[in-house]
């Protein structure tokens, strides 16, 4: 029974599972590792030592992470051959492995589970370009870039920041392809629509930026928040 599990048991013995986490993010590790405790599991994807995407159950991203490390034991594998495109998860690891700690504490002392807050106060977010930063806060958008027209990523050496800049800028150079054979002239946004994933990609005169959104919103519908935060002044 879950009741009766105390401590982690794993692939690395003798370590707690924020322990494997960490150690992970110092290895650079890209991978998963999955969590079983009692009927409940959890999966959590990392990307270049850092953690991208959780789910446990049908939660996703940072409070998935905080439900899996509230678990006070179980057992858990490495997968290093499990990777995910999807990106839910915008903070450090080390900053949500902070505020997982925090929350934890607060129930053990009786304070107030802060569970439907907004994330971590503290600074969390990887370096990124401000545009970037500020699409992450339209709901549906699960990472952006701002890239040159080479194709480097401005502000962000994430790996998933790569990964979203060369696919904006295949976008881009077929778009622009396709302009010219069909007597367009020059694309200045296109849009992929998949089953894992939605892209978009806008073109201005010096950079390319490029959004990744979860295939389950409708694209002409976010497309207007997305325009709107873009906005001089938002």
């Amino acid at each position: 029974m879950a009741d009766n599990i105390n401590g982690f048991q794993g692939a690395v013995a003798g370590l707690s599972l924020t322990d494997v986490i960490q150690l992970k993010g110092h290895n650079k590790y890209t991978g998963c590792i999955t969590v079983i405790y009692g009927n409940s599991e959890g999966v959590i994807y990392f990307a270049d030592g850092e953690i991208i995407h959780a789910v446990q159950g049908k939660t996703t991203g940072e409070e998935a992470i905080y439900q899996i490390i509230k678990w006070p034991g179980g057992s858990f594998n490495i997968h290093p051959e499990m990777v995910s495109n999807v990106c839910t998860i915008h903070y450090r690891t080390d900053v949500l492995l902070m505020e997982a700690l925090r929350r934890l504490d607060e129930e053990r002392f009786g304070g107030t589970d802060p569970g439907g807050g907004s994330g971590p106060s503290v600074t969390p977010r990887r370096t990124m370009s401000k545009v970037a930063a500020r699409l992450l806060d339209v709901t549906g958008v699960t990472y952006a870039v701002l890239l040159d027209k080479d194709g480097t990523p401005l502000q962000d050496t994430s790996l998933e920041a790569t990964t979203l800049a060369t696919k904006g800028l295949f976008l881009a150079k077929t778009g622009t392809r396709l302009g010219e054979l069909m007597g367009l002239g020059d694309v200045k946004a296109a849009a992929v629509q998949s089953h894992d994933f939605h892209l978009l990609m806008y073109d201005s005169k010096q950079h390319y930026l490029s959004i990744a959104i979860k295939p389950e919103f409708n694209l002409e519908t976010l497309e207007g928040e997305i325009k709107s935060a873009l906005m001089p002044g938002k």
